[in-house]
């Protein structure tokens, strides 16, 4: 159990670098999220032909059908979460793409019945209570910011559905397997969108070219790479309330990185999130119902 934490606790760290990298990067929102899963897909591609052989075919056609949801799922939510910050702002994109928990609890009592404890339900509160301190008077629901905050909110919505989704196949697909098919799926799925919104993939700064390359392997290969492998071992509701520490980890990197200092607010609703995770983390015992 200590590996899972050990791993879940190294993907939250990982994305948490997602925001600085995209915001390093000067090209099309699209373009950086077709960038980031074709680039991950590729790096996976090489270690997935050499170790094949010693994976068991055993795909059906239902779980063909579970996987190229998980590519669409996972396709959606970068693509509507990273063009979200072209209209509205990074605080209140972040704090609606990470109501996801709920999405999670929700799909997770649908499908799997599995009823959450009062203690995880007490964390889930305490740790949304703590993103929206830290987005205290921050939220702008203007004509054009709208637009963003439903497309951030869709996008949480969309990776609740990715993570339950991975939690149904992973008794039934080596992780590689699956993370390798459902990347290439999206990344498939992304590289089309790009071409029919008439933007460019070539042609931008070796600074964005190296920002992308830092997107697809940090953040994407290396971050929901180990949330993937923690959704295994863990129920998927403690790894979606632990993805809320992104928030407070985005926030010390942005200090670090682009000198954008937390305000009081930011770092006292960081405490509140870990709290919150802490909570779901220790207590979460999901009942089958």
């Amino acid at each position: 159990m200590k590996k899972a934490y050990l791993i879940l606790a190294t993907g939250v760290i990982a994305i948490s670098f997602a925001a600085v990298f995209i915001r390093l990067a000067d090209a099309p929102s699209l373009v950086i999220a077709a960038y980031r899963m074709t680039l991950a897909a590729m790096l996976l591609v090489p270690v997935f032909i050499k170790r094949r052989s010693t994976m068991p075919e055993n795909l059906k056609r239902t779980d063909i059908i579970y996987v190229i949801f998980a590519g669409i799922f996972l396709s959606i939510h970068f693509a509507l979460w990273i063009t979200s910050l072209e209209y509205t702002t990074i605080a209140s994109s972040v704090v609606l793409v990470t109501a996801h928990p709920a999405f999670v609890v929700l799909f997770s009592f649908i499908l799997f019945k599995e009823k959450p404890g009062r203690a995880s339900v007490l964390g889930i509160f305490i740790a949304f209570a703590g993103v929206l301190v830290i987005n205290h008077g921050s939220f702008d629901f203007g004509s054009t910011a709208l637009k963003g905050n439903v497309m951030a909110l869709v996008a949480g919505m969309a990776m609740g559905a990715y993570l339950v989704t991975g939690r149904h196949l992973k008794d039934k697909l080596p992780a590689l397997k699956y993370l390798t098919t459902v990347y290439a799926v999206s990344a498939v799925i992304l590289a089309g969108s790009v071409i029919a919104a008439g933007k460019e993939m070539t042609g931008y700064s070796l600074p964005t070219y190296a920002m992308l390359v830092l997107i697809a392997l940090v953040p994407q290969l290396i971050g929901h790479s180990c949330l993937n492998l923690a959704v295994r071992m863990i129920p998927a509701t403690v790894v979606s309330i632990a993805i809320l520490g992104e928030p407070a980890g985005a926030a010390l990197l942005g200090w670090a990185v682009l000198g954008e200092i937390p305000r009081p607010v930011e770092i006292i609703g960081g405490l509140i999130i870990l709290g919150g995770i802490y909570i779901v983390m220790r207590y979460n015992r999901p009942q089958v119902v």
